[in-house]
């Protein structure tokens, strides 16, 4: 194993001659132009249904199809953001990309189930109005999430359904004129979007300079199938934080939804909707990360047995820190891309991809106000058509 100080393999191998560069730029040639016409139909026929739902004033259908939403959402994260959670497990060879999914699916369904505190956060970001106007509000909101996403697919930036979500629905709020709980906001979300990557890189690399001591005298080769054989329960360990985040933030909003028709008094997440998520959640890691996962398992980052498990042990700590004990959102993706770059940087500090850092502050700065931009014409084009 290489030392603190001593040149080793760079963490992300550079891409060769004919092979994409980027995750972002291999989805996006995967992705033909009618299938993008018809993720376009589809936003506009929801729209479309959200108006008519308010002409007729149908309070219940218009409360299905915000729930309905809301798992589409929840499914795209898993399509997007469980992928990156198990990618150096198979970067690695500890999993097969077809394991690591179904895996993934599995941890994700179990994580889902462990707690409701960040759905409590999610739901007190707004105060919607009651009724119609408030389903007219938080559809947009998802929306505007779900729009920004497939922007941010396409074109392959790095991008936190997290945030994306919380934009939003604060974007549709400030539309609608609804009451901020900007306190929420900044303690709960904007705080610890910054310091939970920060916390991530940081001990990832004393993780890691931890390992290379104790491990300093034993012969890699016998290190590396020992940790290999770590990595599995890290990657298991990182996809249940995954899904113990993620599939909160999908239950926030339809608790805020069930508020606002006055069909729950938002002291607690009933059991259908945390089960609902979980399962979408699952089935979007199942079924859509697939195509994601042969990528990475190809080129897109590498890193040994130990790294990546370090790098998992790490993020998994951070994911669970905030969700038990802080109630807080947090990005997965931004989490374990930085945990990856802290235990590259105990190689050399040329070993970390720096560009790859810059997009991520890129997508901090960007995604929020994007998708709160995106939310607030959504909300206007429903809401002009439909009140």
């Amino acid at each position: 194993m290489s030392t603190p100080g001593d040149p080793g393999p760079t963490l992300v191998r550079e891409p060769t001659a004919g092979v994409e560069a980027t995750l972002g730029e291999q989805a996006t040639h995967r992705v033909t132009g009618r299938a993008w016409l018809l993720l376009l139909a589809g936003i506009f026929l929801v729209m479309l249904a959200g108006a008519v739902g308010l002409r007729a004033d149908a309070q219940a259908a218009v409360l299905v199809l915000v729930v309905v939403i809301a798992l589409v959402f929840d499914y795209t994260n898993g399509f997007h953001d469980a992928a990156n959670a198990i990618a150096t497990a198979v970067s690695t060879r500890a999993l097969t990309p077809r394991v690591a999914l179904l895996m993934a699916a599995v941890m994700n369904m179990l994580g889902a189930l462990l707690g409701v505190e960040v759905a409590k956060t999610v739901s007190e970001v707004i105060t919607p109005p009651d009724g119609l106007h408030g389903l007219t509000v938080i559809a947009a909101g998802v929306l505007g999430a779900i729009t920004w996403n497939l922007i941010t697919w396409y074109f392959g930036l790095p991008s936190s359904s997290s945030h994306a979500l919380i934009g939003g629905v604060v974007g549709a709020g400030l539309a609608s004129s609804s009451s901020i709980n900007w306190t929420s906001v900044v303690d709960k979300v904007a705080v610890p979007m910054v310091v939970s990557p920060v916390v991530g890189f940081v001990l990832a690399y004393l993780v890691m300079v931890a390992i290379l001591w104790i491990f300093r005298r034993s012969h890699p080769g016998r290190v590396g199938r020992r940790f290999r054989i770590a990595q599995t329960m890290s990657a298991a360990s990182l996809a249940l934080g995954h899904g113990l985040q993620d599939a909160q933030k999908t239950m926030g909003i339809i608790v805020l939804a069930l508020v606002t028709t006055g069909h729950s008094d938002g002291t607690s997440v009933p059991t259908w909707v945390i089960v609902a998520c979980a399962g979408a959640l699952s089935l979007g890691t199942y079924a859509g990360g697939w195509r994601i996962m042969r990528t990475l398992g190809r080129k897109v980052i590498e890193v040994d047995p130990p790294k990546g498990f370090a790098a998992e042990a790490t993020a998994s700590l951070v994911l669970y820190v905030t969700a038990f004990f802080w109630h807080a959102p947090i990005s997965t993706t931004h989490t374990i891309t930085s945990a990856i770059m802290g235990v590259g940087a105990t190689k050399r500090l040329a070993a970390v991809r720096w560009g790859m850092a810059g997009n991520i502050v890129l997508a901090w700065i960007l995604t929020m106000p994007a998708a709160a931009a995106v939310a607030a014409v959504v909300y206007a084009l429903v809401h002009f058509f439909g009140a």
